[in-house]
């Protein structure tokens, strides 16, 4: 069965099991999902109503976007604990001689890139998405402003957290340029997400 597929308490137990799937990096996967259907609440809490006409049209836009985002970081749940499994089943390779040992190296690091790749790519991700967060804060619905900006605070957690799964595997992984240039971009965005929250909640007006 899919991660997606079990109930809240399911994921919630499976989760604190002795098994290191799901983890940290579904568990940002799930941030982010949770931060984007925030975001496509305040904004459907918004169109129609009277006194937002003139957000009307932005929100629309807001609600569509929102919900791609959702169902984008549905899918990295199960895409980052599937992208760790093939971690551990490369280091199950058997080793009893040079050329399994050499087939075996090659895929483990193949492995752990993937699993670097796929986390960065929710960060990536929910970073983006807090760019609707801040219109929902400014133009959504003010009865439902503190909801806008739990969607950023989530949004920033997931960012933080995938990103801690990227730094992980980067620690094992021997190709110099690849590390380099996703320690590169992974600094960047941890500097680029705080500054973003900070700036969207000091628009929250209770």
């Amino acid at each position: 069965m899919l991660l997606v597929d079990k109930s809240v308490r399911e994921f919630i137990d499976q989760t604190s099991q002795n098994c290191p799937v799901p983890g940290g990096g579904s568990i940002a996967a799930l941030s982010g999902a949770s931060a984007a259907a925030l975001v496509s609440m305040v904004a459907s809490l918004t169109i129609g109503k009277k006194g937002y006409d003139d957000s009307e049209v932005m929100m629309k836009e807001v609600y569509e976007q929102a919900n791609k985002y959702k169902e984008k970081f549905i899918e990295y749940i199960d895409a980052d604990s599937e992208s760790f499994h093939g971690v551990m089943d490369a280091f199950k390779l058997p080793k009893n001689n040079d050329e399994e040992k050499a087939t075996r190296k090659e895929i483990i690091q193949n492995a752990l890139k993937y699993a670097s790749e796929t986390p960065y790519k929710i960060a990536e991700s929910a970073y983006r998405l807090m760019e609707y967060s801040e219109i929902a804060v400014e133009h959504g619905n003010k009865n439902a402003v503190t909801d806008a900006a739990v969607s950023a605070m989530m949004a920033r957690s997931a960012v933080l957290s995938a990103l801690y799964n990227v730094k992980i595997n980067l620690a094992s992984i021997n190709d110099s340029e690849f590390v380099a240039t996703f320690e590169k971009k992974v600094s960047a965005l941890e500097t680029n997400v705080v500054e973003r929250e900070k700036r969207i909640l000091s628009k929250v007006v209770i």
